[in-house]
């Protein structure tokens, strides 16, 4: 069999497309309104010639279940949203995210039951201004995770503090990577989140960055009229 012939494997397919799902579940998800967009897509920024990685953090929340999807750094530390998203309805698109690399997060409640995976993701090196690959790993999977609050309820003061615990097949608890206890804690809070309308993990972009980011552009020479309008979308964008 040749090498391009080769069918992926399931942790490829995990790695790539998040929690297989099933259609009872998906089924419940839609009836409950809740929308949780896993995807990571390969863009290409113009102006700065560069190929990045673009994510969505959405999902929320209600009594019964959950599902939620965001995204962190390589070390576990917060990113810093592209775009928020304010709409009509909850527990759908909160806010946008672009970066070279990805590590994704996504978990699903089902009253107290979580799965929890993530993910890393990265362009393989391209030579020759090529649309680079994607590479993604699994770094952690847990499934039937056990928390027994209601983070939704009575127990909603501990939201944010506690995370679920995943044993293996044989009943040894399963321990998180080092340094996404944290992300994981505010993952368990997110799929607890009734009605979500807010961001649980990317943080505000502040102005300082924005102001280097167009320092930079214009120390290349930037100064097409696309250059221009991107720079009035930033200014938009520093206004919300």
């Amino acid at each position: 069999m040749k090498v391009q012939d080769r069918k992926p494997d399931h942790g490829e397919i995990l790695a790539r497309q998040g929690l297989r799902l099933p259609p009872i579940t998906l089924r419940h998800l839609r009836s409950a309104g809740i929308y949780c967009q896993p995807t990571v897509s390969i863009e290409h920024q113009h102006l700065a010639k560069r190929w990045v990685l673009r994510g969505v953090e959405s999902g929320g929340a209600v009594a019964d279940l959950g599902a939620y999807c965001s995204f962190v750094d390589e070390q576990g530390s917060a990113l810093a949203w592209l775009q928020r998203v304010d709409s009509i309805g909850v527990n759908g698109v909160h806010a946008v995210v672009v970066a070279p690399v990805l590590v994704r997060l996504q978990i699903v409640r089902i009253q107290r039951t979580y799965d929890l995976l993530i993910t890393r993701h990265n362009l393989s090196p391209a030579s020759g201004g090529r649309r680079p690959q994607l590479e993604s790993s699994v770094l952690f999977f847990g499934r039937r995770g056990s928390l027994e609050l209601d983070l939704w309820g009575k127990d909603a003061a501990l939201s944010g503090a506690v995370f679920p615990v995943f044993y293996s097949r044989s009943g040894e608890a399963i321990s998180l990577p080092s340094g996404f206890r944290d992300a994981a804690r505010k993952l368990a809070a997110a799929v607890c989140c009734s009605g979500c309308r807010h961001c649980h993990l990317l943080q505000p972009r502040t102005v300082g960055v924005e102001a280097e980011q167009a320092d930079d552009t214009r120390q290349a020479g930037t100064t097409t009229a696309d250059a221009a309008t991107a720079g009035q979308s930033q200014e938009l964008w520093i206004s919300r």
